[in-house]
């Protein structure tokens, strides 16, 4: 963090009695560079003049409410972070922090008035200024050519995150995870190139090929006694033909991996206009026993009409629903509504996105089947799974002991 005495901070609220409160709370934590402004007018006038590196905002002001002020500091391509105050509800706060995320604007939280020191205090410690160098920084774009000669040359590399049982702590599965290992600039994660991709013609190829580099390791870890549930990735565009129900079977069978033993997860980034061939193929695979898998339910397209027209048997709870939901009462009351609509149908239910301890214990509080997510593991290479999976679990012989009921070191099987 930037020396407190050279980080220029802006406080905008229209109350006079809570900008000297908020001043004087600044100074007390040792920041001395403060502005002080009651209108959005008045605050725009000085960021133009001092490029505060962060603003304290009240969302509720006369004339320039806080969103548009947001609006404005867009417009004027502000590089710091922000702060939001505000006497509104929770539910406020937090779609007004979605709102800052989506214009790409750096966050660390948000203050309920009365604002407290120490929350103020807890916030200013995560605090890492932006440097010039990171706020224009872009992430590299590539080419349909480069990605299909990617393809062709075999530098796709699968990584694969470990699905754990919640109530027993037992690895079950893995879902495969596609990289581009670019010979220049390395590791390539998916957001860099699955549009692309999508975009071009090439998701099919790109799903493929990650397809049989996935049943390929299924083979070799059950030659080794390490039977788990391997998920795979599908786009509805890559149910669009009929060719891609035999490309499936036939390699599965080739394999030697049982149908069921292989779940297909399905995203869907956009609206089909013809559903005709999607649901006949993804039908036609539940009947030769593969898994299918509804993926980032609750969000995109993914929603209840998928659940009513295709024959899912698992349901994966997306990581903005699972991460936090102990504290956030929105989040419980989507992630609660999500896994009781799933055991109603019958359905398994994976949740992704737990980081913490405190996101495995109200999965098990609530009877979730399955986890996924940092706290267990970051995706990895094939290679590394094993040795993981003893360090796993020893994990959970050690640091679940005492963890009271959510404790499933007692029945993890050897």
């Amino acid at each position: 963090m930037l020396e407190k005495s050279a980080v220029r901070i802006l406080v905008l609220d229209d109350e006079s009695f809570m900008l000297k409160l908020l001043s004087r709370m600044l100074s007390n934590l040792g920041f001395s560079n403060i502005i002080l402004c009651d209108s959005g007018r008045a605050a725009l006038e000085r960021i133009a003049e001092t490029g505060p590196n962060l603003i304290l905002l009240d969302l509720n002001m006369p004339e320039m409410d806080g969103i548009e002020f947001v609006r404005h500091l867009v417009e004027r391509h502000y590089a710091g972070s922000l702060i939001l105050i505000s006497g509104e509800d929770e539910r406020m706060l937090q779609t007004a922090e979605k709102l800052v995320q989506a214009h790409k604007i750096p966050i660390l939280g948000h203050l309920h008035k009365p604002v407290k020191p120490d929350a103020l205090s807890a916030l200013l410690e995560k605090w890492t200024p932006q440097t010039a160098d990171a706020a224009g920084l872009v992430k590299k774009t590539y080419s349909a050519d480069e990605l299909r000669i990617a393809i062709e040359n075999g530098q796709l590399i699968n990584y694969y995150q470990p699905k754990v049982a919640v109530a027993s702590g037992e690895v079950v599965g893995v879902e495969t995870l596609v990289r581009w290992r670019h010979p220049t600039d390395g590791i390539i994660f998916p957001d860099q190139f699955i549009g692309i991709a999508e975009a071009a013609g090439l998701i099919d190829d790109l799903t493929r090929a990650v397809f049989a580099g996935a049943m390929t390791q299924a083979k070799a870890w059950q030659e080794r006694q390490l039977r788990l549930r391997i998920a795979v990735n599908v786009s509805m565009d890559n149910l669009a033909s009929l060719n891609f129900l035999n490309f499936v079977t036939e390699l599965t069978e080739k394999a030697g991996v049982a149908p069921q033993n292989v779940v297909l997860e399905v995203t869907e980034t956009r609206l089909m206009q013809d559903t005709r061939a999607p649901l006949e193929i993804l039908t036609r695979l539940r009947l030769k026993r593969f898994r299918l898998s509804i993926d980032d339910f609750g969000t995109g397209h993914s929603s209840l009409a998928q659940l009513r027209d295709i024959p899912f048997d698992e349901l994966k709870i997306d990581q903005g629903f699972v991460h936090r939901a102990w504290a956030n009462e929105t989040l419980r009351a989507m992630y609660e509504a999500s896994l009781s609509l799933a055991r109603q149908l019958g359905m398994e239910v994976v949740a992704e996105g737990v980081e913490d301890r405190n996101d495995w214990d109200l999965l098990y509080r609530t009877g979730c089947d399955l986890a996924q997510g940092v706290f267990m593991s970051r995706p990895m290479l094939a290679a590394d799974l094993p040795g993981w999976i003893e360090r796993w679990r020893e994990r959970v012989r050690t640091e679940f002991l005492a963890g009271g009921d959510a404790n499933p070191a007692d029945t993890i099987k050897e």
